[in-house]
């Protein structure tokens, strides 16, 4: 039967239907009194308030709600942060109305789990700069933020409460200078490292040719409206990855210095495929020379620029970085992931070959098991394993084929990898992170093992003033995160990051908004504060230009105690429009009123501890 068909309980059978899930909770509780007895004092409610609230989230409650809705009273759908006390005055306003008597308000305020959430909030997160809201503005600092101080100070005039800082990236000497310039902000602006965990991606393919494409901009009919248009500059201060993306782009030439060609005149090439093309000078001048081109041209490392005549001038081609090959993957391709990382030539048909960077996946892979590349664009089942590859058959990709590249990352949603969270690298990396950071951030965590060796490392750095947050990214993090909590709590400040990109892929799209609202109230029940990370206005940040789709993610964000964006060109702006939208949903939305199904997304086995464990005695 529905339970929006079932009968509605008498006031008898709501007293019994709350007496035993106190006797639910109490059992789970005594249960796991050694893992409670093991966190810090100051953690050890939060610890028994979770225990309780799975114990009574196993359970199907929607019935129960209904029937409590009926008669006007709390239908449990905010009970996360204080459960105990939450059912009990419950119970107590049952008795009364049954009895016809006067509620005893035994029990007091139910804000207090409210209170200890609040407070853990403010030890790992800090303080929202703003007056106006009251979840956290985490931002991704870019690179060129080493360099750029400015940049720096107008992301924390923008909003910015944590700048966080991907240890994958840049080096010690980078994070230094990016983390001078956020000490330097006004209003105590936190810094977050994350230990960038081991690293799953495809390997290298061999180089591409190494050439340039400049093509005119046409209209609907074919017709020139925008010549092609180079700047040939020297090649010694030439910087592939800024003077490409430039505008327009610049090409290093040698011979520049001896060549001083008229306006108007003209260079003549043979270009890489082996078409005779004419560039006309629009402007010659000192570091610089531009040309104008109405055709298409593919110019490559050593192909010759020539003047009319003997005395023309003649620049060539300098050093242009390999054009980044690709395989062209389609459905029904077979795709072998090779433990070699041998560079692979690039394919447009099946069958495909590329390397992996993870040993470990030749060993814990099986067939059978979904193997998906570069967050699920492609995706395949593992048909056959050895010691030195993995062949599978792709079942989703494009139609027309979805590129694959080198460094793109590798899901193995169903494989049990026996691989630990914390790399060589990261351990060295722990260092600095303890004396620089205020919180480390520990990525491909999957067991409460993996944060215990993170907290033995920080004690043994003498680290205890460092928060920790947990990145939560694979379906094996999810079911595991009730005793990772638990482990956890042995630590001062805790965190929780929900990686939504990594967890989409991992669990598929239609269950990442259910599983991420789980998340969210078995945090709330462990008084841990939650990052909402990943495309959080993504579009903005990188295009200028917001979504409707993103805006309103933005602003489910607010039930979060954070929310994390990622770097792009235009990140100032995207902090802006979040701390206006976080500001302005803050009268609106604070957490959650849920129907409450059972709740079996997380993995219960191993929360037992050595106490004794009585019978279900009576709850009085």
């Amino acid at each position: 039967m529905h339970d929006a068909e079932a009968p509605v309980l008498s006031l008898q059978e709501l007293a019994e239907e709350l007496r035993l899930l106190l006797r639910r909770a109490e059992r789970a509780e005594r249960r796991a009194a050694a893992l409670v007895d093991a966190v810090l004092p100051e953690h050890r409610a939060s610890a028994r308030n979770l225990l309780h609230y799975l114990a009574v989230r196993e359970h199907d409650l929607r019935p129960l709600q209904r029937s409590l809705s009926a008669y006007g009273l709390s239908s449990l759908g905010r009970m996360e942060s204080i459960v105990r006390s939450w059912l009990l005055t419950v119970l107590e306003t049952v008795s009364a109305l049954d009895e016809g008597r006067r509620r005893r308000e035994i029990w007091g305020p139910l804000d207090g789990g409210g209170h200890v959430l609040d407070r853990n909030r403010d030890e790992v997160l800090g303080r929202a700069h703003s007056a106006e809201r009251s979840t956290r503005i985490m931002v991704t600092l870019p690179s060129e933020a080493a360099a750029d101080a400015a940049l720096v100070r107008r992301m924390g005039e923008a909003g910015m409460d944590i700048a966080r800082i991907n240890c994958a990236h840049d080096d010690e000497h980078a994070w230094a200078a990016m983390i001078e310039s956020v000490r330097s902000l006004p209003g105590n602006v936190l810094v977050a490292m994350d230990l960038g965990g081991p690293k799953l991606r495809t390997g290298p393919l061999e180089p591409g040719p190494r050439v340039v494409k400049v093509k005119p901009r046409r209209d609907a009919e074919g017709r020139v409206v925008e010549p092609a248009r180079i700047r040939l500059v020297e090649e010694a201060g030439f910087d592939a990855e800024r003077d490409l993306q430039a505008e327009p782009i610049r090409v290093p030439v040698s011979g520049l210095d001896d060549a001083a060609p008229d306006e108007d005149a003209e260079l003549r090439c043979r270009d890489a495929r082996g078409r005779k093309r004419r560039f006309r000078v629009e402007r010659s001048e000192d570091g610089g020379i531009e040309l104008v081109s109405d055709r298409t041209s593919y110019l490559a490392t050593g192909t010759v620029l020539r003047g009319r005549g003997a005395d023309g001038p003649e620049l060539v081609v300098g050093g242009l970085p390999s054009v980044r090959e690709h395989l062209l993957v389609r459905p029904g391709d077979e795709i072998t992931l090779l433990r070699s990382l041998d560079p692979q030539p690039a394919s447009r048909t099946g069958p495909h070959r590329i390397g992996c960077t993870l040993d470990r996946v030749f060993d814990d892979a099986r067939p059978g098991e979904r193997l998906l590349f570069d967050d699920g664009k492609i995706a395949g089942r593992i048909a056959r394993v050895s010691s030195t590859a993995i062949e599978a058959t792709v079942e989703r990709a494009a139609p027309d084929g979805t590129k694959l590249r080198a460094e793109k990352g590798i899901n193995l949603p169903d494989t049990e990898l026996r691989v630990a969270a914390l790399t060589d690298e990261d351990r060295s990396h722990l260092p600095f992170v303890a004396e620089h950071a205020d919180t480390a951030n520990l990525s491909f965590v999957r067991s409460h093992e993996d944060v215990a060796e993170l907290i033995d490392e920080l004690e043994t750095l003498g680290a205890r003033q460092i928060g920790i947050t947990l990145k939560i990214e694979t379906e094996r993090a999810v079911a595991s995160l009730p005793r990772m909590l638990l482990e956890a709590m042995r630590w001062g400040g805790v965190g929780v990051m929900i990686a939504r990109g990594d967890l989409a892929v991992e669990l598929g799209f239609e269950r990442l908004a259910e599983v991420q609202e789980e998340i969210l109230w078995l945090c709330e029940a462990a008084h841990v504060p939650v990052i909402w990370a990943t495309q959080v206005l993504d579009t903005l940040a990188k295009t200028g230009l917001p979504s409707r789709a993103e805006v309103t993610d933005a602003a489910m964000g607010r039930r979060a105690e954070a929310v994390m964006l990622n770097k792009g060109p235009y990140i100032v702006e995207a902090i802006e429009a979040l701390d206006s939208i976080l500001g302005r949903m803050g009268g609106h939305i604070s957490k959650k009123r849920a129907l409450l199904s059972p709740l079996d997304t997380f993995d219960l086995d191993g929360l037992e501890g050595q106490a004794p464990v009585g019978p279900d005695e009576p709850f009085r």
